[in-house]
């Protein structure tokens, strides 16, 4: 956007392992880098990750999603609350698709479920482990017995869906360990608890032994997508019953009490305290499913989305943008600049001329993406400024706005105060946009229709204000 509104060139490159690409971008003549997107990243369907992984990247991922959830999302939507109940409400009336689910979490870490001490977050650790991989697989085997069938007849644990097993916790296992003392960590962590020794694997395994969890006891009439489609349809119809308020309840702030510290864990692949909560849940995810684990370096490549640069990709773009900087230098016609696309894994090299940007027309007036419409504005009233527009472009303006605020619309109660007010003093005082002493101009976005009604589509508007 900085390049189009300075009417300056741009070389984008970029690499990917074995892949690379340069895209030039010539002012006023090609497309912007804006203008096109990258297609979206495949996504693992929800009822894989949710209850079939097959594959060690599906496990991490889930283990993402509940480092996420649990550390990051709970502890956030907590201190929300304690700041502003009533704003709080509001945003869970908006979303009725995760509003009992928040609630709960919000209940669960304020009320009771509030560790005192680092022994209680190991505790939690250790029911957090009974809850992820022994009851739920649990109840995913009550919904689908091992020897249950399909309607056609086949086995439903076959090919892709690998029949899980449920995991007792053994205080003697490394990796049983490893989960519980990392998630006590980052409990500790959320809650402010300073942790005065580090956890030895020996009092891990002692506290956790000591905890008496409840036997598993199935439920009935849990509802567990096998399909994507499903799990949709899943999410629509949780979406109608949560959103009732009557679904969930908050804590008064009278039964938090005072002084309560809340801090939420942002997820770094460089903290290895993040890495070894990621990896056990993983790796206990696999062990559920009989999925070959991974160590904490192949974790942490996948989990960040680490993909090795290659010295020749990058020195081969290198390269490619250098020739087409000599080419803007000399002042190349478009047709003679190329964008190029590599992939030296095949090897594939393909290079394409730059898109021209597409010319809008309106009557004799034509624009395209690097256009503005230039007007010396500095003591232009609102009325002036939709007046300029009728007069010159034929165009009736049906909205003005500036920044992320509207300060105009024709469907809106008209004030004549605001129609004598400065386009300036309008940015300022209705838009909340700060002018800084030396800034000359102000950019403005118009909604504008022709003399039928129909809408057409304009630049954006660069006022002069000084």
């Amino acid at each position: 956007q900085r390049c189009i509104y300075f009417g300056k060139p741009l070389l984008e490159s970029g690499t990917l392992g074995t892949k690379g690409n340069v895209q030039v971008v010539i002012p006023h003549q090609s497309e912007s880098y804006g203008s096109s997107r990258d297609p979206p990243e495949k996504a693992i369907p929800i009822c894989t990750l949710k209850n079939f992984p097959n594959a060690i990247e599906h496990t991490i991922q889930w283990a993402r999603d509940d480092f996420e959830g649990i550390f990051k999302q709970t502890p956030d939507d907590a201190a929300c609350y304690l700041t502003d109940p009533q704003a709080f409400k509001e945003r869970l009336a908006q979303q009725p698709t995760t509003a009992a689910g928040t609630a709960r979490g919000v209940s669960e870490s304020l009320t009771g479920g509030r560790p005192k001490s680092i022994d209680d977050c190991v505790k939690w650790g250790r029911e957090r482990f009974q809850e992820l991989f022994h009851n739920n697989i649990k109840q995913l085997l009550f919904n689908f017995p091992l020897d249950q069938v399909t309607a056609s007849g086949e086995p439903f644990w076959s090919g892709a869906k690998r029949a899980p097993k449920p995991l007792e916790f053994d205080p003697k296992d490394p990796l049983h360990l490893s989960f519980v003392r990392s998630a006590a960590k980052l409990r500790a962590f959320n809650f402010g608890i300073e942790m005065s020794r580090p956890l030895s694997d020996g009092e891990v395994s002692r506290i956790a032994a000591s905890v008496r969890v409840r036997e598993f006891e199935p439920k009935s009439g849990v509802k567990i997508a096998v399909a994507e489609g499903e799990a949709e349809q899943q999410q629509q119809g949780e979406a109608a019953g949560d959103g009732d308020a009557s679904s969930y309840s908050l804590p008064p702030l009278e039964m938090v009490g005072e002084n309560v510290t809340l801090a939420a864990a942002e997820f770094e692949k460089d903290d290895d305290s993040h890495m070894e909560y990621i990896t056990a849940c993983s790796n206990l995810r696999a062990a559920n499913y009989a999925i070959p684990p991974s160590d904490q370096h192949q974790t942490k490549l996948i989990a960040g989305k680490i993909i090795p640069a290659i010295a020749t990709t990058t020195s081969l773009v290198t390269g490619l943008v250098c020739l087409e900087l000599y080419k803007l230098l000399q002042g190349k016609k478009m047709d003679q600049h190329k964008n190029g696309f590599v992939n030296l894994a095949l090897p594939f090299f393909g290079f394409s001329e730059p898109i021209p940007a597409p010319v809008r027309k309106y009557k004799e007036h034509e624009w395209t993406l690097w256009s503005f419409f230039n007007i010396d504005g500095q003591t232009m009233t609102l009325e002036k400024f939709i007046t300029h527009f009728k007069d010159k472009y034929d165009l009736e303006v049906s909205m003005v706005s500036c920044g992320v605020a509207m300060i105009h619309s024709s469907f809106g109660a008209q004030s004549p105060e605001k129609m004598k007010m400065t386009m300036k003093d309008l940015a300022e005082k209705v838009a909340k946009v700060p002018i800084g002493e030396k800034q000359k101009f102000l950019v403005f976005e118009v909604c504008c229709n022709d003399s039928d009604g129909e809408e057409v589509e304009v630049p954006s508007v660069r006022l002069r204000v000084r």
